[in-house]
């Protein structure tokens, strides 16, 4: 050991004698890398903006998210939830997915978990029925500890969907409700009733 301490001190001497011999290199480097630096910061700060303006900016039209695949679709959902401030929004749909297809955060603290049904056919695909709701109540807030448990279809509801969901306190997003939020700029927990209040202060409120 005390031979291995020896030579990296003899190492560590050698090289800060060359350093201070050709200290010019060191000169030379900065004046290179402090504008290179400085030219990446800026590029880097222009493409955050260009992001944030085309996030803010986000808009779909019921026709664009019919012909989406189911993927795409659960990834949309989640850009819309980006767009709302949601900066943690995550699509997490895929096999074991328990009902989580998109997760958030919002402003305001509360965790939210997106089930997503897409339907090729919007209104006339099948509608999302009471069974569907029922595997996402038994997993929504038990599993992933959401606050605000959502439904999501650019199709239609059921009437015993419906009433499942207004018994367990799920929110819905129907064809009508999801052509609103996805091509207005209004986030999604101003356009649904009776969302749980704060739940904890959160860096984006």
């Amino acid at each position: 050991m005390a031979v291995i301490a020896a030579g990296v001190i003899v190492l560590v001497v050698a090289v800060v004698h060359w350093l201070l011999v050709h200290w010019w290199l060191l000169l030379a480097a900065a004046v290179v890398a402090v504008p290179a630096g400085v030219v990446w910061w800026h590029r880097r700060a222009e493409r955050l903006r260009w992001e944030q303006a085309r996030a803010r900016a986000l808009r779909y039209g019921l026709a664009q998210l019919d012909a989406l695949s189911h993927r795409q679709f659960e990834f949309a959902v989640r850009d819309l939830m980006l767009r709302d401030g949601c900066t943690d929004a995550v699509q997490v749909g895929g096999q074991g997915d328990l009902g989580a297809d998109v997760k958030a955060t919002d402003p305001l603290g509360r965790r939210w978990v997106i089930q997503c049904k897409h339907r090729r056919s919007g209104e006339r695909g099948a509608a999302v029925g009471a069974p569907d709701l029922q595997v996402l109540n038994g997993t929504g807030r038990p599993v992933h500890r959401a606050d605000v448990v959502v439904m999501l279809t650019n199709g239609r509801i059921t009437q015993p969907g419906r009433a499942f969901a207004r018994q367990q306190r799920l929110h819905l997003v129907d064809r009508q409700l999801l052509g609103a939020w996805a091509s207005q700029s209004r986030p999604l927990w101003e356009l649904l009733p009776a969302l749980p209040a704060l739940r904890r202060p959160s860096s984006l409120s």
